[in-house]
């Protein structure tokens, strides 16, 4: 039986609907009682997981503070740190003790850092280069299970996915969404950047297969959807997929890196300018594995779920 942490997150409700697709037996809890989920508490170093633990074989670990709830708190590394890290280890420590046999835990993408340089994607083997407490805290976490996993045993997978979108997906994925349907002209036509990015469905099915598959006790596993467009090449597939002009015009990216800069934006502007592009083929080759779904085929997915029953009709 597999356990799913962090089960009422965007993540969390996909795997649950992958795992169920798979007729995989499993266990998801949560910090509160619902429908159908063990109540854990607060997730931190002095949580009690034997009762969930209970007959698992594999820990499928998604539960985690999202880097947009502490952002900018003067204590943040401290806040992420204490769930991401230490509520992180002492799962892993308590399911080893039980006899748990394998333990996939979700890090980001963001371990390897926050920008790609044109042509050299991020690969597993690059050298982490987290910039943000967030990041900082999922890297600590991958080190620290690391050394468990050769002190007990138990089987460690680590997939550190980009931004991941799909129906119902909210923050900065689903302002982009609404960005390009708004039919207003956009100065993004001349950035030639690549933004890799992973639908939820082709994420749970690469979870699915990392707690199943033999040769994946050990890896950490680099994912996308296998596309990486520019931020303009993006904007015509959501516009195009949801029946929408996309109205794109040339201006130069350095001139919008400099307004953001004089509007404290920064981030944000790079995050449509710069480059994130990650490298699957060792993904692919080892697990013997493709994402399921295309890029385009995905946002059509992700777009049609947010019509109205009429505009369906």
């Amino acid at each position: 039986m597999f356990l799913v942490t962090g089960a009422t997150g965007f993540v969390g409700r996909g795997l649950q609907a992958t795992l169920r697709q798979s007729k995989v037996a499993f266990r998801a809890v949560s910090r509160q009682a619902g429908d159908q989920l063990v109540p854990v508490g607060n997730i931190d170093a002095n949580t009690d997981w034997l009762a969930a633990l209970s007959g698992i074989e594999v820990v499928l670990h998604l539960a985690s503070v999202n880097q947009n709830i502490l952002e900018g708190s003067p204590s943040a590394l401290e806040g992420y740190r204490a769930v991401n890290v230490e509520g992180t280890l002492n799962l892993a420590k308590q399911a080893a003790a039980v006899g748990a046999k394998r333990f996939v835990y979700i890090s980001s993408i963001k371990v390897n850092g926050e920008w790609t340089e044109p042509g050299k994607p991020f690969t597993s083997v690059d050298t982490p280069r987290p910039q943000s407490a967030y990041a900082e805290s999922k890297l600590e976490a991958e080190v620290l299970l690391r050394r468990l996993s050769r002190d007990t045993g138990l089987e460690l997978v680590i997939i550190r996915p980009p931004l991941v979108y799909g129906p119902q997906v909210r923050g900065s994925f689903d302002a982009l969404l609404r960005l390009a349907q708004r039919q207003i002209p956009l100065p993004l036509a001349s950035i030639k950047n690549r933004r890799s990015m992973v639908y939820l469905e082709n994420l749970t099915d690469l979870i699915v297969k990392a707690a199943h598959h033999p040769d994946a006790a050990g890896g950490t596993f680099m994912i996308s959807d296998g596309y990486s467009p520019s931020t303009g090449e993006l904007l015509k597939m959501i516009a195009s997929s949801a029946g929408s002009p996309s109205l794109l015009v040339p201006f130069p990216p350095v001139l919008l890196e400099v307004a953001a800069r004089l509007i404290g934006k920064q981030d944000l502007i790079y995050r449509l300018t710069k480059s994130l592009e990650v490298d699957i083929s060792e993904t692919c080759a080892k697990l013997d594995w493709r994402p399921p779904f295309q890029m385009r085929d995905a946002l059509s997915r992700t777009l049609g779920s947010r019509r109205t029953p009429e505009e369906k009709a």
